[in-house]
């Protein structure tokens, strides 16, 4: 399944953002929560202009295993890799939008 995701996200392009560009990570988020920030599957939420601090406090939490329900488990096998930074990047990111 990992393998049809990144098929899916590495042939996604990006929309244009007062972020210069898009973090290297973007690509993992734009599977599911679209290429312009707007989500692609029913019930999954839109990250386009989404408040940053709101996102970087998420990500962090799915990442330290803080956040449960839903799709939680999802999240926080995407959100295990990233580092504070790249966290801060993606919201800036899709807070931009």
């Amino acid at each position: 399944m990992n393998k049809l995701i990144l098929a899916l996200a590495l042939s996604i392009p990006f929309v244009a953002s007062t972020v210069s560009a898009a973090p290297a990570k973007a690509p993992l988020c734009a599977a599911c929560h679209g290429a312009d920030g707007k989500a692609t599957i029913p019930g999954y939420p839109n990250l386009a202009g989404q408040n940053e601090q709101y996102l970087v406090t998420s990500l962090k939490a799915y990442r330290d295993k803080q956040r449960s329900g839903g799709q939680a488990m999802v999240m926080q096998a995407q959100a295990a890799s990233l580092t504070d930074a790249e966290i801060a990047e993606l919201a800036a990111y899709f807070a931009a939008m």
